[in-house]
């Protein structure tokens, strides 16, 4: 289906372009991983105030017409949203979106693999910090390891291609597993990207001891194999990872948000079940779209409103994060229990 709306090619103050939108379909997780949500409980968005199917899917579409083309759904857990393929195919229906992908744990993946992807899901990305079952159970207090990797195995049989599997790589917990995520995504036709520890609101117990930066990575894994370089398709990709190759081939990715901030080229914003619209990861206030949805707003206006918001964004967290003297986790316990959306989990990663 296209959309009966014109595309208003959008950009920021610093000519960033709006081309990727990640929605999180619900803040609701069934992990508690130690770098995004430390804590056991937590205060959760009211589900009177979720947006629906038809909701989200119309708000897609509306910002398909200010540039969008990339569509990723996120958490929270995505795959505890009952039914999250009704979602994937009214996404699909719009022939602006070019690519649906799925962030997920993928302790639910096995069992609902084959369902999205016959709904129109392009690309999965299953996040998989580590291959030992007692350091999974340490590191996310759940012992669910064995159906992420069933998840996994299943996304490939579904016929899933593209796959991407991201380890958070957190020094003195999991950063002996370089070269085994490696191999285990070079065996089952999945590229690996590790990612830096980040100070994001919700990692209330992150330190800078705990990086392992991008240089260090490199470094471990050239000891490894040998001469590591860049992938071509670097300097045009706005991609959060930085793509590289070993020596026979074998393209793996590290997203270096930490030590070497992306800002420059992001393209991205974030929309919360409940729907506050968030133009940057480090933000600490959104704009609230489902008012002004419910409320009756036309196609029209809801495009006017995001592409004003847009032109005159001006964000840059992750590199004024980067500047600071001093250091610490960005927002405190305390905070997060008063305003939920500043969770990770709430607004995607």
């Amino acid at each position: 289906m296209q959309p009966d709306f014109p595309v208003i090619a959008v950009r920021d103050q610093l000519g960033r372009p709006l081309e990727s939108l990640r929605v999180s379909v619900t803040d609701r997780c069934n992990l508690r991983c130690l770098y995004c949500m430390p804590e056991e409980e937590y205060t959760w968005l009211p589900r009177a105030e979720l947006l629906t199917f038809e909701e989200l899917a119309k708000l897609a579409n509306v910002f398909s017409a200010v540039g969008v083309r990339q569509v990723r759904l996120t958490g929270g857990e995505p795959l505890m949203r009952q039914d999250l393929h009704r979602l994937v195919t009214m996404i699909a229906e719009n022939t602006r979106v070019r690519d649906i992908a799925l962030t997920t744990n993928g302790v639910l993946l096995d069992e609902q693999a084959e369902r999205l992807r016959d709904a129109g899901l392009h690309r999965v990305t299953v996040s998989l910090d580590t291959l030992r079952p007692d350091r999974f159970r340490s590191m996310t207090r759940r012992d669910d390891h064995s159906r992420v990797l069933a998840g996994i195995y299943a996304a490939r049989r579904a016929g899933f291609t593209g796959t991407k599997l991201d380890a958070v790589i957190v020094r003195g917990v999991n950063d002996d597993e370089l070269i085994d995520l490696i191999e285990f995504a070079r065996t089952n036709a999945a590229e690996i990207r590790f990612i830096e520890y980040m100070d994001v609101a919700g990692a209330t117990q992150w330190s800078m001891e705990g990086v392992v930066s991008r240089a260090e990575m490199l470094q471990r894994l050239e000891q490894r194999y040998g001469k590591i370089t860049p992938a071509s398709d670097n300097a045009n990709s706005a991609a959060p990872a930085e793509r590289f190759l070993l020596p026979d081939g074998t393209v793996f990715g590290i997203i270096a948000s930490t030590t070497a901030p992306f800002c420059s080229t992001c393209n991205r914003s974030r929309l919360t079940a409940d729907g506050q619209w968030y133009r940057c990861l480090y933000a600490t206030s959104g704009m609230d779209l489902r008012g002004p949805l419910r409320a009756g707003a036309s196609t029209a206006e809801l495009t006017d409103l995001i592409s004003g918001v847009w032109s005159a964004r001006t964000d840059r967290g992750a590199e004024q994060r980067k500047s600071e003297r001093f250091r610490g986790a960005f927002v405190g316990i305390d905070e997060l229990r008063r305003d939920p959306h500043l969770e990770m989990h709430t607004r995607g990663g």
